[in-house]
């Protein structure tokens, strides 16, 4: 890969990145900077593209273990505990707010209370669309685990979304 494929990937896929990482630290400037990261690390490994995958899920595979990896810097403890990604108190910033409308920042609020392996997989797979192999290949999981995951997180969202006295269009 030169640098030009690099620019065609950035150009491609690097807004839904940025947008994935976003949902992940709920920071804007931080998920600039680790989306920054993540094409680093795409151009420096691309030896490691192996082709079993789209370039897509491959950049989002990149993109979830740097997320995880500045989490696990970030709150070292946390992490160890499997507490990573809960802070309860998220605020929008205001460009995101403008962006969503109720409905959607309600999803979004919802989806954020969620633990972190229920929001990844609802994330990838119901917001981002990726199917259950590209899923399972970004989270380094099976697809089994994926569909289940994926079920159990479903259900938990749902009750989080009638707790709000929101019922979204996800469910019906």
């Amino acid at each position: 890969m030169d640098k030009e494929e690099l620019t065609k990937w950035f150009d491609e896929f690097g807004e839904s990145v940025l947008s994935y990482i976003i949902l992940m630290v709920r920071d804007y400037q931080q998920a600039e900077d680790l989306t920054q990261e993540t094409f680093i690390k795409a151009y420096r490994h691309q030896q490691q593209f192996e082709q079993k995958s789209t370039e897509k899920t491959w950049l989002f595979s990149i993109a979830h273990n740097v997320t995880k990896d500045y989490f696990r810097k970030k709150h070292p403890l946390q992490h160890y505990l499997g507490l990573t990604m809960e802070e309860k108190d998220y605020k929008p910033i205001p460009e995101q707010i403008v962006v969503m409308n109720f409905q959607i920042e309600q999803l979004y609020r919802a989806i954020q209370q969620l633990k972190p392996s229920h929001r990844h997989v609802i994330i990838l797979r119901k917001l981002k669309e990726f199917s259950t192999a590209e899923t399972a290949l970004i989270l380094n999981w099976s697809e089994s685990k994926v569909k289940m995951t994926l079920k159990r997180a479903l259900v938990e969202l749902k009750k989080e979304l009638i707790k709000r006295g929101d019922t979204h269009e996800i469910f019906r």
